[in-house]
């Protein structure tokens, strides 16, 4: 059974635990760079990071979201536009709450774009209950957050985007290596790493394999975060060489790809 789900966000990271009385399996749906449609054991809905209908490796037949579907939670790691992407109209369509740390909140809301009851505003390491079985925690990432928005005459500004984040499945977000992943994997021990290998902009190959050694020690890693822009130019491939040996199961899918993981 995958009994945990880890999210992480650039600056901060997230970590949510999926419980089931039966070992049945979550469904991970990939959409390129940092999104992610979960299916939990109990069938909630979790999307992660929904940069989609701009997505560049989003396939054709996924970019409309208005064809998603059910969504009962959209969790967001930071305020860069790859990942807050279709979060408002995606809550708005469905009425899913969005859980999003505190001051990044405070901002979705002074902007309009999403009122307070709508928002679930936390931090780290204060675990929130959304739905039955499942409990979401902040944690610790490294990288940076802002919000950008125009106004109705097309100028752009800018907006704080309080501290990235990341959501036991270990969605990693934007992040480089810091040395509380340690913690991460001892203390919550999840079952499936989503590390972003991409580079430039987050870890690289080797960086996200140093991670996984020494630090979070995770059985099964997918790599994502990577391929979507030109300065993003890691690959699975360099990812499995840094690993060398290393008994990690590192599972490797293309955009529009789904599996099942635990079960």
């Amino acid at each position: 059974m995958l009994r945990k789900l880890s999210y992480a966000a650039a600056g901060l990271a997230m970590l949510a635990t999926m419980s089931a009385e039966k070992a049945i399996a979550a469904d991970v749906l990939w959409y390129g760079q940092a999104v992610f449609k979960i299916t939990s054991p109990k069938g909630k809905v979790i999307m992660i990071d929904p940069f989609i209908s701009k997505n560049p490796n989003t396939p054709k037949a996924l970019k409309d979201i208005s064809k998603i579907g059910k969504i009962d939670m959209i969790l967001v790691t930071h305020g860069h536009g790859d990942h807050v992407g279709d979060t408002v109209a995606l809550a708005k369509q469905s009425g899913a709450k969005v859980l999003i740390n505190a001051d990044m909140g405070r901002t979705f809301a002074s902007l309009g774009w999403l009122g307070y009851k709508q928002m679930i505003r936390f931090n780290k390491s204060g675990p929130v209950k959304p739905a039955e079985g499942i409990t979401v925690t902040m944690v610790r990432a490294e990288h940076s957050s802002e919000v950008r928005s125009k106004d109705k005459d097309g100028k752009e500004t800018m907006h704080p985007g309080g501290e990235p984040a990341g959501y036991t499945i270990y969605h990693a977000g934007d992040t480089g290596v810091f040395a509380d992943m340690k913690f991460i994997g001892e203390y919550y021990k999840p079952d499936l790493a989503l590390l972003p290998i991409g580079g430039h902009f987050t870890m690289d190959p080797a960086h996200a394999a140093y991670a996984v050694k020494n630090l979070l020690k995770t059985k099964t890693v997918m790599p994502m975060h990577y391929g979507t822009f030109k300065p993003l130019k890691g690959t699975p491939a360099q990812f499995k060489a840094a690993l060398g040996d290393f008994p990690t199961n590192v599972v490797v899918m293309q955009p529009g790809d789904s599996r099942k993981f635990g079960g």
